[in-house]
């Protein structure tokens, strides 16, 4: 017997050098440095002009530290937001940017300034600047590298530092307008103040924390009342802040809340409090006890109303002074019996309520506090050289045996104190250190002025948020709750590194000087020489001949950085130096916190100076926590570091798990969610490893020009469907769906659907069939379009793809959209079929695994007659099955059986047309039998 022939070569295997194994960490900083040295957004840029806009404004992460993971998932979606509307053929420019001023660098600066035992106040200011702006300069070239080694696409040689000159005169410039349509003042008012690092917070610079405070209740003796029974009485208050006691000077009453005086406390006194039943029961036991069942009688009753005109003493009245004043009754519609004892005591210095209804009464705030947060030396009760005085944050200072107490104790007038009351408390973000409610001198925006235009900042930042597009949406209430409650707004700090508050104050009357030329000059010098042009030296300068220096005083507070960063969209989309921005952005994107940071500093900014927001539409993520769901923190030990994961796993993967999660709420990452994002990325790269291999020397021929088979159709039908879908999810900034839908039609659809069927016909049908290079032409569709698609996730690999099919063809970065053709197809016919298909695969494994059969190719298969869709053979059937034969029967399972058919030696379909196993089908001889007639 003649030995059989080897006719693995006459089989068209796919072809390609395009590696299975990606190698990410290695490849990715050639391609990076290969797009650097060609100048990709330059050429991007270039091919774009004149189209229709897109303008995403970038906003500033801190110049301060390494990129993390949150920065990571934030800038991947930032570029699949440009990179996605360059694909659609638009101009979509991305100007990146850094925030570079305020404390946070401040600090980081002083703490290198005490490791070597100097102190900042004895180094010049300049000095202590430029060492701020070298420190800021040095993150942000660091910052820089790190994100584009990420894959981030944008104009990294021209980006936006809110301290490059220019953009300081701008930040000017716009503090200007507001001064020269007199929306600033300067007013006393209790603002978050941060004692540790000496000023004013804003709301988005505090975080809330839970905290045991001491907890304590104070009598304070009434002295005069229209209700004789009262004089004698005391009235009693609860704090959880003790330090204020030193600052009292008035009770407020509910005027509504029904109170009492009952006679017979232990102590001795007579006490008022709101009446049993309206304050809560742990109150109340807490002040009458066990004692309310021996002795004790109601005395007086009444409502909050009744005690108009009463005053009480203050505890330490027998110092004099400040304490020798009486302390009035007033009347607080804020008052509430939730946790007190529904009488509150007064401290203007340190509360918003405290602050306005004192006011209201004649009553001003005393500044006792300094900044450092102890008292004033000339205070009369903790003041000077006491020894007791600390610090007001201090908690053993505050403590139940601090000085305060004690005192109080000692006058007769501590009830109660105990160190047990939990509850959330305003911190630094940066010290961590809790702040206080402190009354100063600071410069303030108005929130409820008319504007000149008409409306109030209030109602032009409320209108401009209805007009907003948000996604999520529930980011409209989130970011309106805080516009329609939020106080004026604090522009004043007092620090050293930042924007200057270039006003000029006239002594004794406090009005800031408007004068267009003097503004004008000192724009013009903080254009050229930075926030070091306002100097006291140059007060003369900037004032001109019209004004005597000496009538002035130079205001030395700086801005608010968010201020700062609020001003980004008046030098980035304004100012011509990026000619291809314009004002106003289509879209900010950020984290959801900037509800109350860059996205309302923005708002606030651009309604009080051009009547609208900066921005059409606002995207918020959510925050990246474990893989347990927990916050991240360095002191956990759970964070997870995406320089890393790049050099373990590569910046596609990170991209891959950032547009795979569903960003808009809080998610999720680690080793194991990344292990299962590296298997869905393999899964893609294989899929764009066969399209390279299957198309392998094709020429877009579709051979002799025979009709489209019906099952490319098809595909091409499910193409031109995903197509409409990731173009929806691109105007939706659904990425987590435009990946997924990706995903799984390179998976489902293709891999295990199209590709398999279609493997007998690429591998073993002859060059010339129409069926094979009907399929090829599909495949270079589908190449042309998934290569697209993938680009904005998967932008090295991407690259990568498109290089090993076309070495000299340039960027894929700088392709359109594919265009797609408008196939369509019976959906549910299909779909029918398909089930059909699982049913099959499915009947068939347990026969595999059984070893009865190696492959579908051995089985036999019957299925229910009722199942099959119109149109389809059972020929169609066997080779969509990739079975032996499929023949049609009257039950309603599916049956297999191993064929008694022999193997073709070439294709290994067992057929009736194989005479003997080994031998050729009718189509392999014929295939075969026209390429050895070619050799």
């Amino acid at each position: 017997m003649s030995e059989q022939r080897d006719y693995r070569d006459t089989v068209f295997l796919p072809k390609t050098d395009f590696p299975m194994k990606a190698g990410l960490p290695q490849k990715e900083p050639g391609i990076q440095s290969r797009w650097q040295d060609e100048g990709i957004y330059s050429q991007l840029r270039e091919s774009r002009a004149g189209r229709d806009k897109f303008i995403f404004h970038d906003g500033p992460p801190y110049a301060n530290g390494d990129m993390h993971i949150g920065h990571a998932l934030n800038h991947v979606l930032k570029d699949m937001v440009c990179r996605t509307q360059n694909l659609l053929g638009k101009d979509a420019p991305y100007v990146p940017g850094w925030d570079c001023h305020g404390l946070p660098i401040e600090w980081k600066v002083e703490e290198q300034y005490r490791k070597k035992k100097l102190d900042k106040n004895e180094v010049d200011p300049k000095e202590f600047r430029a060492e701020c702006r070298a420190y800021a300069q040095h993150w942000v070239d660091v910052q820089r590298e790190q994100l584009k080694r990420l894959g981030i696409m944008a104009d990294w040689d021209n980006p936006y530092l809110t301290m490059q000159f220019d953009s300081e005169a701008t930040i000017v410039a716009e503090l200007m307008k507001f001064a020269e349509s007199g929306n600033l003042y300067r007013g006393s008012k209790p603002v978050m103040w941060s004692p540790v690092e000496e000023t004013a917070l804003a709301e988005a610079e505090v975080e809330y924390e839970d905290i045991v405070s001491t907890q304590i209740d104070v009598a304070f003796e009434i002295v005069d009342s229209p209700i004789p029974e009262l004089v004698g009485a005391h009235a009693v208050i609860w704090t959880t802040t003790p330090w204020t006691i030193p600052v009292n000077q008035a009770l407020a009453y509910g005027p509504e809340i029904p109170y009492f005086a009952i006679d017979g406390h232990p102590s001795g006194k007579t006490i008022l409090i709101a009446q049993a039943g309206d304050i809560p029961d742990q109150v109340f036991m807490r002040l009458v006890g066990d004692h309310l069942l021996s002795g004790m009688s109601v005395i007086w009753a009444g409502i909050g109303s009744d005690l108009a005109g009463t005053v009480a003493r203050h505890p330490m009245h027998h110092l004099g002074g400040f304490y020798a004043k009486p302390r009035p009754f007033l009347p607080g519609d804020f008052v509430t019996t939730d946790s007190g004892t529904g009488l509150v005591h007064m401290a203007p210095d340190h509360g918003e309520d405290d602050f306005d209804l004192c006011r209201a009464n004649g009553i001003e705030p005393q500044f006792a506090v300094m900044d450092n947060g102890v008292y004033r030396d000339d205070w009369e009760w903790l003041g000077g050289n006491d020894e007791r005085r600390r610090s007001v944050i201090n908690k053993p200072f505050n403590s139940p045996e601090g000085p305060i107490c004690s005192d109080l104790r000692e006058a007769g007038a501590l009830l109660a104190a105990s160190e047990d009351y939990t509850h959330s408390y305003p911190h630094s973000w940066r010290s961590k250190a809790k702040v206080i409610f402190r009354c100063t001198p600071q410069w303030f925006v108005p929130m409820d002025k008319e504007l000149a235009g008409g409306g109030t900042l209030r109602e032009r930042a409320m209108g401009a948020i209805a007009d907003t597009r948000f996604i999520p949406e529930k980011g409209r209430n989130r970011i309106g709750s805080m516009v329609e409650g939020r106080p004026d707004w604090v522009l004043s700090r007092q620090r050293a590194w930042g924007v200057p508050i270039t006003l000029f104050v006239k002594n004794g009357t406090g009005d800031y000087l408007q004068d267009a030329a003097v503004n004008a000059r000192i724009i013009a010098a903080v254009a050229q020489e930075g926030v070091d042009a306002w100097d006291q030296a140059r007060k003369a300068e900037f004032l001109g001949a019209d004004y005597n220096a000496d009538d002035y005083e130079m205001v030395t507070d700086i801005l608010d950085v968010w201020f700062d960063s609020g001003c980004t969209h008046a030098f980035v989309l304004e100012s011509g130096r990026w000619p291809e921005m314009q004002w106003p952005a289509d879209l900010y994107l950020e984290g959801s916190d900037q509800h109350r940071g860059w996205f309302q500093s923005s708002l606030l900014e651009s309604c009080a100076t051009r009547g609208r927001a900066p921005y059409n539409q606002i995207l918020t993520h959510g925050f990246t926590m474990d893989a347990k769901g927990k916050k991240m923190s360095k002191s956990l030990g759970n964070t997870i570091d995406p320089l890393k994961v790049m050099e373990q796993y590569g910046a596609d993967i990170i991209r891959l798990w950032a547009l795979s999660v569903d960003f808009t709420e809080d998610h999720r990452i680690g080793d194991e969610i990344l292990k299962g994002v590296g298997d869905q990325y393999r899964k893609l790269r294989n899929t764009f490893r066969y399209l390279l291999g299957a198309l392998d020397g094709f020429i877009g021929d579709m051979g002799d020009g025979g009709e489209i088979p019906e099952l490319e159709r098809y595909v091409l039908a499910l193409l031109a469907d995903l197509d409409g879908k990731l173009r929806r999810a691109v105007d939706d900034y659904d990425f987590n769906a435009y990946t997924r839908l990706l995903v799984d039609f390179c998976n489902e659809d293709l891999s295990a659907f199209f590709f398999d069927i279609r493997k007998d016909s690429l591998y073993c049908d002859g060059p010339d069939s129409t069926k094979r290079n009907a399929y090829r032409t599909v495949l270079d569709l589908l190449f042309h379009a998934l290569v697209r698609y993938a680009a904005p996730v998967l932008v090295y690999t991407a690259e990568e793809v498109w290089g090993a099919r076309y070495p000299d063809g340039g960027s894929v970065h700088l392709l359109e959209w594919p265009a797609v053709p408008g196939v369509t197809a019976d959906g549910e016919r299909w779909g029918k079929l398909r089930e059909l298909r699982e049913s099959v695969m499915e009947a068939i494994e347990p026969l595999r695994r059984e070893k009865v059969i190696r492959s579908g190719l051995e089985a036999d298969v019957i299925v229910p007659a009722a199942a099959v869709p119109d149109g389809f053979s059972d020929e169609d059937l066997a080779e969509l099955f990739i079975t032996a034969s499929v023949t049609r029967g009257q039950g309603d399972t599916v049956t297999v059986s191993r064929t008694s058919e022999d193997k073709c030696g070439r294709c290994w379909r067992l057929l009736p047309s194989v005479p003997q196993d080994g031998a050729l089908c009718d189509r392999c001889e014929d295939v075969v039998a026209a390429m050895d007639a070619a050799q």
